[in-house]
């Protein structure tokens, strides 16, 4: 028996890192999985974006599991994409359960010297594309009746400031508003919702040049090692760097019926980092 047994989710940013992660771990759960993830560019985005092939591999983990799944190439931006596939993977799979809004972006540059298009991409993914996506995958579950759950991946940026990160930090700290105004508003229908918020993560939005030189700007050259120095420094925890896996395990708990009365809450996953 699994703790999902029955249950479709739906999970965006599923091409890799900890959208992958959540996807497939649901699956071995017991879930059936609706996973999108995009190939368009989003130019401020200083390292590669999933492909398609990270998103078919994905799949293939799921189908692995013995679990249905439904992928689809839809940028958060897009909400007619976005909803197309949902509604595809709501009219295969029976049903819509727990969504998970886990698709993000990050760039870095100086608060008053960033260009109009680094802060625009930011909050058009980060903030506005998971608004999006709520409204285009939470109404499924509001018709089925059952309840469920909903998850938002925000950021240890919302508590622990940094430099170079305005854009991203407020968007992050948006989700935290959006998502206690949700929980309200989807209560009577026993729809929970609630945030994590990691601390630094071993995927390819941190394990990249430009998140090197934001907390190594003293070195020429940074790389990962030089980067673990200073967010092992961050966490409390003896731990430079989280796995996705670790994120996941907080994550399946919120959707899992042994979060059943955790509601509008933000859950921290920092190894400590905001002490």
């Amino acid at each position: 028996m699994g703790k999902l047994d029955g249950k479709v989710a739906f999970v965006t940013g599923a091409g890799r890192g900890q959208g992958r992660s959540h996807a497939v771990r649901f699956a071995s759960e017991g879930a059936d999985i609706i996973a999108i993830d995009t190939t368009a560019t989003v130019g401020t985005v200083p390292y590669p974006l999933a492909t398609a092939e990270d998103l078919a591999e994905t799949a293939r983990l799921i189908e692995k599991t013995g679990r249905r799944v439904v992928t689809g190439d839809a940028d958060v931006r897009d909400y007619a994409g976005v909803a197309a596939v949902v509604e595809q993977g709501v009219a295969t799979l029976g049903r819509l359960d727990i969504v998970v809004a886990n698709a993000g972006i990050c760039s870095t540059a100086p608060t008053l010297e960033m260009s109009e298009s680094v802060w625009q991409d930011t909050i058009d993914v980060n903030l506005t594309g998971v608004w999006k996506s709520l409204k285009a995958s939470v109404p499924h579950i509001i018709a089925g009746g059952r309840g469920g759950s909903v998850v938002i991946t925000s950021s240890l940026a919302t508590v622990l400031a940094h430099e170079n990160t305005a854009h991203y930090a407020a968007a992050k700290a948006g989700l935290v508003s959006l998502m206690q105004v949700m929980a309200k508003e989807l209560a009577p229908q026993n729809i929970r919702v609630n945030t994590v918020h990691p601390t630094t993560v071993a995927t390819d939005m941190m394990l990249n040049e430009a998140a090197y030189r934001l907390f190594r700007p003293e070195l020429e050259n940074p790389g990962r090692a030089d980067f673990e120095e200073v967010t092992a420094k961050l966490n409390r925890l003896p731990v430079a760097l989280l796995e996705p896996e670790d994120i996941t395990g907080t994550v399946l708990h919120l959707v899992s019926d042994d979060a059943k009365f955790i509601t509008g809450t933000t859950q921290l996953i920092d190894a400590g980092g905001a002490l």
